[in-house]
């Protein structure tokens, strides 16, 4: 009989460590006393028939003949079996990602070449490349929030262990103020969960002008600016970008525009309703006559408010209304000292109509009527200090003159109606 022939081995390399189940095929098996890994005796070995043979390698290193004795001799054939050296991981790069996966994370080590699998705690990468013997990009495969073991095996063995950390997907549950100016500036704070490490928030999909991350759970970002309308706010991590929800939009409000005011003037002691027109006006949080507050107004629509006047010294005063986007233009509105009456000329005349009377007095300009008791009387006003109105007819005797102007009715002064002499 013929000494045995080995034709070849499966695998035809292992760790240095031993342990790797090699098939060894060829002929003359039976009997086989003996299979060696160079010098080295297989740890165990089986004839599973007289072409086949298992055999389980030793350690060793470096490429060694596989042989198999039999009483007929020793196989001599070069069939070689390499011992590889196992593979060790030193970095990955990013060390975190979403649970979705996804993530190309770049393995950094030695004795790379020849990978079968890469691992992220057991679960199998979506795919991955070997770039070199020092270098494997990965892409990460989906898993539970938390750490997770990566490693990577080759004919050499698994490698050593690193970290790749699964975050979680942010969410933004709430907005805090919820609406601000088209310009943007508004301080925003943002609630919701995992929103650490983040790397943006935008304002439909336009950055923030600055955000900081307070907390896991709170970030304050300073709005851009951005069309009139509602903003979906979302924030980004290495764990991804928080999905849409209705209670993460910001609303972005046009300045108000005042177009018209309605009486324009009024008495400084205020309390004058004046009825704003404008664009815009939704929401309006303050309605100010030079800065000081109106005694009370009321948001009728978007396009008119109306405001109780607040006390003012006398003179021009600047309206304006604040919304949520901003504070409007200026319209002016005068305050009017109180009218005065020093004197009348003649103080006494007859009962019948027609007797020009001359009224003294101060702040006069603005005169919308005279009365003679109830009674009105046509009235011109000449100067700021002086107007003439015709007295209408009444009954004999003392009745009080008053002037009124829109900042209210004047002090009164006494015009006597005398009988006309009898013939």
């Amino acid at each position: 009989m013929a000494a045995p022939v080995v034709s070849s081995v499966s695998p035809n390399q292992g760790p240095a460590s031993g342990g790797t189940t090699v098939t060894v095929s060829g002929t003359g098996f039976t009997g086989a006393t003996a299979v060696r890994f160079g010098t080295k005796a297989a740890t165990s070995f089986t004839v599973n028939s007289s072409t086949q043979i298992t055999a389980v390698s030793p350690s060793g290193t470096g490429t060694v003949n596989v042989t198999v004795t039999t009483s007929q001799g020793t196989s001599t054939q070069q069939i070689p079996f390499t011992y590889v050296t196992a593979p060790a991981l030193s970095s990955l790069s990013p060390p975190q990602g979403p649970v979705a996966g996804g993530t190309t994370v770049t393995l950094t080590g030695t004795n790379l070449t020849g990978a079968t699998a890469v691992r992220f705690d057991g679960i199998a990468a979506t795919s991955f490349t070997v770039n070199s013997s020092t270098q494997i990009t990965a892409v990460s495969p989906t898993h539970a929030a938390g750490a997770a073991a990566v490693t990577v095996t080759t004919p050499g063995g698994t490698s050593n262990a690193l970290t790749f950390t699964y975050l979680a997907l942010p969410s933004v549950t709430g907005l805090s103020p919820s609406q601000g100016p088209v310009a943007g500036g508004t301080t925003v704070t943002l609630t919701g969960t995992n929103l650490t490490g983040a790397t943006a928030v935008r304002f439909d999909g336009v950055a923030a002008t600055s955000f900081t991350v307070n907390s896991s759970t709170q970030i304050t970002a300073v709005s851009p600016t951005h069309a009139a309308g509602a903003a979906a706010v979302t924030v980004t991590t290495p764990g991804g970008t928080s999905p849409d929800n209705p209670n993460a939009y910001f609303f972005y409000a046009a300045l108000p525009l005042l177009t018209a005011l309605a009486p324009a003037s009024g008495p400084t002691t205020g309390g004058t309703t004046v009825t704003l027109t404008g664009n815009d006006l939704l929401g309006a949080t303050a309605v100010g006559f030079d800065a000081i507050a109106a005694t009370s107004f009321t948001v009728d629509s978007a396009t008119q408010i109306t405001a109780v006047s607040p006390a003012h010294a006398a003179g021009a005063a600047a309206v304006t209304v604040t919304t949520p986007g901003g504070t409007s233009n200026p319209l002016t509105y005068s305050y009017l000292p109180a009218s005065t009456l020093s004197a009348l000329s003649p103080v006494q005349g007859p009962t019948h109509a027609g007797t020009l009377i001359t009224l003294t007095g101060s702040n006069l300009t603005t005169t919308t009527g005279v009365r003679f008791g109830s009674t009105p009387a046509s009235f011109t006003v000449v100067f700021p200090t002086q107007i003439t109105a015709v007295a209408p007819a009444g009954p004999v005797g003392p009745v009080a003159v008053t002037a009124t102007t829109p900042a209210g009715t004047s002090n009164a002064l006494t015009y006597t109606r005398i009988e006309a002499p009898a013939i």
